[in-house]
């Protein structure tokens, strides 16, 4: 093969694997600030079949995931408080325990595998049935227009990823923290003072409101990339159907960009 004609045969693909990549990210951002600009418009789902849209979401996205996600989340808290409580008491730092276990397993862990575990069981599955629907609506010739996709489809869809991800966050957080203090100071009262103390140390205006944008931004995250992928046409204009670990991959890039973001503004 001519070696000019290879180089630029690579430089080529590269090129438009670039200008696809970038034409993604713009779809998703561009989406996205559609989303957010009628999730902060009530009238686009105050009343009528879009209010029952939403609401219907909401249930979908939270009620089927509640019960499990709680038990799992709760086993996975005692093994992490279990192994670090542990091991600062054999290193003689048990006053530490508390401090290590707040920042890593509420503020950190918490909301991080949240956000994956509502990607994973409602949010990505959505968005391929979107797509699927999108699909079967080209092929008879019946493709809604932009607006009527964003009010009908993504907005509800988008606004229950958010509100799972944001209410699991918080409920399992709670959970965390009763069943760290359960862990240290057992069923007695007497601990509680100095607990609330410990926590609230670490709770600082700049923690609690890095925590909250984290929560905020790893929810939209969540509703805003895979429903942006599923509503984008490929270069023929079709909605064929999409790797899904392409697509885990993106929403996963955003989610450690808002965690290494996080991190920065905690500790740096």
């Amino acid at each position: 093969m001519n070696p000019v004609q290879a180089t630029h045969d690579t430089l080529g693909r590269w090129a438009r694997g670039l200008r696809a990549n970038w034409n993604a990210w713009w779809h998703t951002l561009f989406v996205g600030a559609q989303i957010l600009v009628l999730a902060l418009s009530p009238t686009s789902y105050r009343a009528g079949t879009h209010r029952e849209a939403v609401l219907n979401s909401l249930y979908r996205a939270t009620a089927p995931l509640l019960t499990w996600f709680l038990v799992l989340s709760a086993l996975v808290s005692l093994v992490l408080i279990r192994i670090v409580v542990a091991t600062a008491t054999s290193y003689g730092l048990s006053q530490y325990a508390l401090e290590v276990l707040v920042r890593t397993l509420v503020l950190e862990l918490i909301p991080l595998y949240v956000a994956m575990f509502v990607a994973v069981r409602y949010a990505m599955p959505g968005a391929q049935e979107v797509r699927k629907h999108l699909a079967l609506q080209q092929r008879e010739g019946s493709l809604p227009e932009r607006q009527g996709l964003l009010v009908n489809e993504l907005l509800p869809r988008a606004l229950g990823s958010m509100f799972s991800v944001t209410l699991l966050a918080a409920l399992s957080s709670v959970v965390a923290l009763v069943l760290t203090y359960l862990a240290v100071y057992g069923f007695s009262p007497w601990g509680l003072p100095g607990y609330t103390r410990a926590v609230g140390s670490v709770f600082t205006p700049a923690v609690t409101l890095i925590f909250g944008l984290k929560t905020l931004f790893f929810s939209l995250a969540v509703a805003v990339v895979p429903l942006a992928a599923a509503a984008q046409p490929d270069r023929l204009g079709r909605y064929s159907r999409r790797s899904d670990m392409s697509e885990f991959a993106r929403l996963f890039s955003v989610v450690l960009i808002i965690e290494v973001v996080s991190l920065v503004g905690n500790y740096y």
